[in-house]
């Protein structure tokens, strides 16, 4: 027979008899354990910052095996295969959480060259878009999930956006990834042959030698950048090994303009893509940017000759808040800002420019024919 020990708690004249038993303290902590397992993620506060949810990674394999097969098709190879009847083409790839105030603006652009581009819009689905859309941006939402700054689902969206423009059309050549805040600073016939004119670099295309001109990407690729080692270990201490090390690790520009065989490239990967998916410590999130590190750093790896190393897209650090650049406002729009905006020190002149206020509209509109138009 089981031997109780009786604890007597006294207060006051009154006795209560209260059984102790190792067997009930056992029990207790059977029961307490699991019950904390459940809780604790509740009750404390997370070490990482919010991953991408299982379903999005799922549907996100789905649409990258289509592209995949699409290109192989359709011409994923040098970028330039396509229908007999399409010109090469450019997709715009417009990534958003708000309002496409500059929509108007971009559709001057494009007007009188319907044949030569495709837009592709990724709104995050909290978003709410108040104007509607004009005749090129109309019914060009693909389907969309939920990002979040300092999260890889930036990275996911871009990656959905290209996936969605090789499956759309093989005769899109280019890929240019566009904010809703930038604008165009050139006319779209200046654009086009800017990208579509780079020499780029010959390569043998079969086992006899015949040579194939291999467009080059036009994405920001750099290293020994100050801050770059928090970015590396941002996940961790050694999560990047061994597929990355610290002398792969890149950092670049968000926004690029990709030839469709690195476009493809991105879509196939998952070899890097599992180490970037990975969500940033919490203790670490100032220095959690990885849609600026995962394209640089994988391209940088897999063809850094196939890339130009720098961006087209215009961008003023000079008075950036946390880790937004300068926003332009109304006042600050000018023909001479403009021009301003265009000079690089590459062999090109920038195309895009961004950050800009949306009440920053008509005063850009007014410019249209007399200065961003006239190149």
């Amino acid at each position: 027979m089981m031997k109780v020990l009786y604890r007597i708690w006294e207060q006051g004249h009154e006795r209560r008899m209260i059984p102790s038993s190792p067997f009930l303290v056992s029990f207790f902590l059977l029961v307490s354990v699991p019950v904390l397992f459940v809780l604790a993620p509740r009750i404390l506060p997370p070490k990482t910052l919010p991953s991408i949810p299982d379903r999005d990674e799922i549907d996100d394999l789905a649409l990258f095996r289509r592209a995949t097969l699409a290109s192989a098709d359709g011409g994923g190879g040098g970028g330039l295969r396509r229908r007999a009847t399409s010109p090469p083409k450019i997709a715009f790839m417009f990534l958003t959480n708000s309002d496409l105030s500059f929509a108007p603006l971009w559709e001057r652009f494009f007007r009188g060259h319907e044949r030569l581009f495709n837009v592709y819009i990724h709104a995050d689905p909290s978003s709410r878009l108040l104007l509607t859309p004009t005749p090129s941006f109309r019914d060009r939402f693909i389907p969309a999930k939920a990002t979040q700054r300092g999260s890889p689902t930036l990275i996911s969206a871009a990656r959905r956006l290209l996936a969605a423009a090789l499956v759309d059309d093989p005769a899109n050549a280019f890929f240019a990834l566009i904010s809703q805040h930038c604008i165009p600073l050139h006319s779209f016939r200046f654009t086009y042959h800017a990208v579509l004119s780079d020499p780029g670099t010959l390569k043998p295309a079969n086992a006899e030698g015949v040579l194939r001109r291999r467009h080059l990407s036009f994405i920001e690729i750099l290293s020994g950048e100050p801050g770059l080692w928090n970015r590396y270990v941002a996940r961790g201490d050694d999560v990047m090994l061994p597929e990355v090390s610290f002398d792969q690790f890149r950092v670049g520009s968000q926004f690029f303009i990709l030839a469709r065989r690195h476009a493809l490239m991105i879509v196939r990967d998952r070899r890097l893509w599992k180490k970037f998916k990975m969500p940033c410590l919490k203790s670490r999130e100032d220095s959690c940017y990885p849609e600026e590190h995962y394209f640089p750093t994988l391209l940088g790896m897999q063809d850094p000759e196939g890339c130009t190393r720098y961006t087209l897209t215009r961008v003023n650090w000079t008075d950036s808040v946390g880790g937004h650049p300068h926003t332009y406002r109304p006042l600050e729009i000018s023909g001479d800002l403009i021009k301003l905006l265009r000079k690089s020190n590459s062999t090109y002149s920038y195309l895009f420019a961004r950050k800009f206020s949306p009440h920053c509209l008509q005063p850009l509109l007014k410019l249209c024919d007399s200065v961003i138009f006239r190149d």
